[in-house]
């Protein structure tokens, strides 16, 4: 599949927002869903939110509580998380996967190639 790579992440003070981009192999967006997951310190890794191949988008409400949104652009091969309103409870490293079609993307298990993550930090 290839390498998937974050960026937009940094340290910001609550209330502010930031997006992250996850750029992709070309062609991906178009074989597989992808998804953002985040994963802060002493907890498990979360889903945040999946973007399906064909469109169709999928968020963790408890997470994103309206403030995040997943987009993506097929001809810059790149996969978007926009997230307002950023409180300090999204602390975490952000991470971009991809699935493929069919699996169920609120799991991680169902990813099989992963980036490297990206530090997100958000002061009060």
């Amino acid at each position: 599949q290839g390498q998937l790579r974050e960026s937009g992440g940094g340290s910001v003070q609550a209330g502010n927002s930031l997006r992250l981009s996850c750029t992709a192999p070309a062609r991906t967006l178009g074989w597989y869903n992808m998804g953002w997951f985040r994963q802060a310190p002493g907890k498990e890794r979360e889903f945040v939110a999946a973007i399906s191949r064909s469109g169709p988008s999928a968020y963790n409400t408890d997470v994103v509580k309206g403030r995040f949104t997943i987009s993506k652009d097929n001809a810059k091969s790149t996969v978007y998380l926009q997230m307002n309103s950023l409180e300090p409870e999204d602390t975490a490293i952000y991470y971009c996967a991809a699935a493929q079609p069919g699996s169920p993307v609120r799991l991680a298990a169902s990813y099989s190639n992963w980036g490297q993550g990206t530090q997100v930090t958000v002061s009060s």
